[in-house]
């Protein structure tokens, strides 16, 4: 073995939908303008994505909604979404919370230290894939906040709701990245990727 070798470090990749104006929700966490005639194109790139994701994280305020719904789109194989939604539902998730001591979703495990902490942890085992982080908005704004993203993945929608929930609002720094790559779908959705510039 090469002692000079280096272990690989888990990514830790942000998938979210945004608005045009930089919103990820509503003022109430409406989610209602955001756009769901996904075409295959994108279908597949979403599918591409999470292929190398074997643990999701989400904040506690979140939790609920993102279980509750993939739950509903897996009791319907006909449903558009069904693979998606196999795949969210089966894959571990681990929820942020300094509020409870215990899981109450399936699949689900508690993190209650420190964020840097726990993301170091993670980041740092000796196996496992990627990691993705779907939100909600507060615990989004604290891996930014803390530059513990490695990798955005902004869907923009071809919306703009002018008073909303955004994720960049608590920087304290200019934060520069790297356009890795950007496409269009049929949807109007728009696809920014980029990779945090640590230099």
């Amino acid at each position: 073995m090469n002692n000079n070798s280096k272990k690989a470090i888990r990514k830790l990749k942000l998938q979210v939908q945004m608005s045009i104006d930089g919103c990820i929700a509503g003022p109430n966490n409406e989610m209602d303008w955001m756009v769901w005639n996904w075409d295959e194109k994108l279908k597949e790139y979403v599918n591409r994505l999470h292929e190398p994701v074997d643990t999701i994280l989400l904040g506690r305020k979140m939790t609920n909604e993102f279980v509750s719904y993939w739950s509903n789109v897996l009791n319907k194989p006909e449903d558009l979404e069904f693979t998606i939604a196999k795949k969210m539902i089966e894959t571990p998730k681990i929820v942020f919370t300094k509020s409870l001591n215990k899981s109450e979703w399936p699949n689900t495990e508690i993190a209650t230290g420190d964020l840097k902490d726990e993301i170091a942890k993670l980041k740092s085992q000796d196996s496992g894939g990627d990691i993705i982080v779907y939100g909600g908005a507060s615990f989004d704004s604290s891996l930014i906040e803390e530059n513990l993203i490695d990798e955005f993945y902004l869907f923009i929608n071809p919306v703009a709701i002018g008073n909303g929930k955004t994720i960049f609002k608590d920087l304290r720094e200019i934060r520069k990245f790297v356009l890795i790559e950007s496409l269009a779908f049929d949807s109007g959705i728009v696809l920014l990727h980029y990779e945090v510039r640590r230099n």
